[in-house]
């Protein structure tokens, strides 16, 4: 074959809807990169001849290549050309496996997605207003945000009925503050999103486990548990379960969601995860809406820095009581983020960006199924897997034996809800120790895959005292 053909095999082609093309030839090499149609130490084109070959203007591949160059792919060599560059070891910063965020989106350039925003905001707000005290709860163009974020969960929502917070974390500290008094048990399932707990601790309550079975929290058990410890408030992550990947099927939604009916539960419904998930029930807020506190927050699926959460309060549930406690610890949400989520979420920016992530978190998915292989792993094609560990390994030997070797990841230790009758951290299913590892830290597909690797070169070995770091 032509050797100018070969250097050429890794080129994909052009999407109208990914994004910059120069940002789409990044995207070209990573995958190659992260495939091993490119190896280290590989010569690339010359710009001119890629751009020839792409029919593309010769500053776009200039810009791929400073673009590549900047995430570590490749490596200018003077006259000798550009070349694939060898993995990068930082020693003086952890490969972070352990942190639940989204994934840069594919095929967009935030730094402009940013300015755009923020000019957009400040044509449209005055200054003076974006820095001064708000109410809580949002503006009614921030509800109605809100409302339309959810729509694509529960179908049209009533704005009147939304709260915009500031983040998940405290719309969730207020809702157990607001709807649970000291020392009364939260029912959850047996691996639980460590925030709940953190919170739970802080104001006093106490978490309680009820067990689950293949399609998550037990019904039966639910009615025996809440019975016994008079629970009124029951905390649940139903659509790919932080951290087991678990997504609760529709069926078990609805018996779930009668049973609080029935009882009078209140339902903490965090879904944080719902749009990355390709065929999602509706949330269990669609089968009980007088008696499910929908928690839905940006953060998780478009960017971290949008400290932006809506809550969608039950059906004839006042809001003062929640805004209240909100108010007791952070008195309003951050007017300038919240003004740009909800002009986003107005003009469409949120939904185009939301596709670039969940392009890249599904690709990424792919590459760590292929990576890690089937065995043990549990991934629903979110931004998380749960995998389990050979038997001569304990969860937090583990962990410590990871960041020795400059991998951060989290043991099921750090989801573990009190179960009566059992240890803490024990897993009824008999699996054994598990670790939770994040898909959206790394800063690209050949970082992550490199990382994959390593952890499970650690995972094999017979010994978890024989650790090259």
């Amino acid at each position: 074959m032509d050797p100018s053909a070969l250097s050429l095999a890794w080129v994909g082609r052009f999407a109208a809807n990914d994004g910059p093309r120069y940002l789409q030839i990044v995207g070209f090499m990573e995958q190659a990169i992260s495939d091993e149609r490119l190896r280290p130490g590989d010569r690339l084109p010359p710009q001119r001849q890629l751009a020839e070959y792409l029919q593309v203007d010769l500053t776009t591949v200039t810009r791929a290549y400073g673009e590549a160059r900047r995430r570590h792919l490749l490596e200018a060599r003077g006259s000798a050309g550009t070349f694939v560059a060898a993995p990068k070891v930082d020693l003086s910063q952890l490969i972070d496996l352990s942190m639940n965020i989204p994934p840069p989106p594919a095929g967009i350039d935030l730094n402009d997605l940013l300015r755009q925003g923020m000019s957009q905001v400040l044509i449209h707000s005055d200054a003076d207003l974006l820095m001064t005290y708000h109410l809580g709860g949002g503006s009614s163009a921030d509800r109605a945000a809100g409302a339309m974020w959810m729509q694509a969960m529960l179908g049209p929502v009533d704005e009147a009925r939304v709260l915009a917070c500031p983040g998940a974390q405290s719309a969730l500290a207020a809702l157990v503050l607001s709807q649970t008094r000291p020392g009364e048990v939260i029912l959850a399932e047996p691996l639980a999103y460590p925030g709940l707990l953190t919170v739970a601790a802080h104001l006093g309550r106490r978490v309680m486990a009820v067990d689950v079975d293949d399609e998550g929290m037990r019904p039966d058990l639910l009615m025996t548990m809440a019975r016994r410890h008079q629970a009124r408030l029951v905390y649940l992550n139903p659509t790919l379960q932080n951290p087991t990947t678990r997504t609760m099927p529709a069926t078990r939604r609805a018996e779930i969601a009668a049973l609080a009916t029935r009882l009078d539960l209140r339902i903490i419904e965090d879904d944080p995860y719902w749009r990355f998930a390709a065929h999602a029930p509706r949330p269990l807020a669609h089968y009980a809406p007088g008696h499910v506190f929908y928690v839905s927050t940006l953060s998780k699926c478009l960017l971290p820095g949008l400290r932006t959460a809506y809550v969608l309060m039950p059906e004839r549930q006042a809001q003062e009581e929640v805004l209240g406690a909100l108010r007791s610890f952070v008195l309003m949400s951050t007017p300038l983020m919240t003004a740009l989520s909800t002009q986003w979420i107005h003009d469409g920016t949120a939904a185009t960006l939301l596709e670039g992530i969940r392009s890249e978190a599904w690709a990424r998915h792919e590459l760590a199924l292929r990576t890690l292989g089937g065995a043990g792993l549990s991934a629903g094609g979110g931004i998380h897997l749960w995998k389990a560990l050979p038997a001569h390994w304990q969860g937090q030997e583990f962990v410590l034996k990871a960041r020795q070797a400059g991998l951060n990841v989290v043991s099921q230790s750090s989801f573990a809800v009190p179960q009566e009758g059992r240890e803490p951290g024990a897993d009824s299913s008999g699996q054994g120790a598990c670790i939770r590892i994040s898909l959206g830290r790394s800063r690209s597909r050949f970082e992550l895959v490199n990382a994959l690797r390593r952890l499970m070169e650690l995972a094999q070995r017979r010994s978890p005292r024989e650790v090259v770091v």
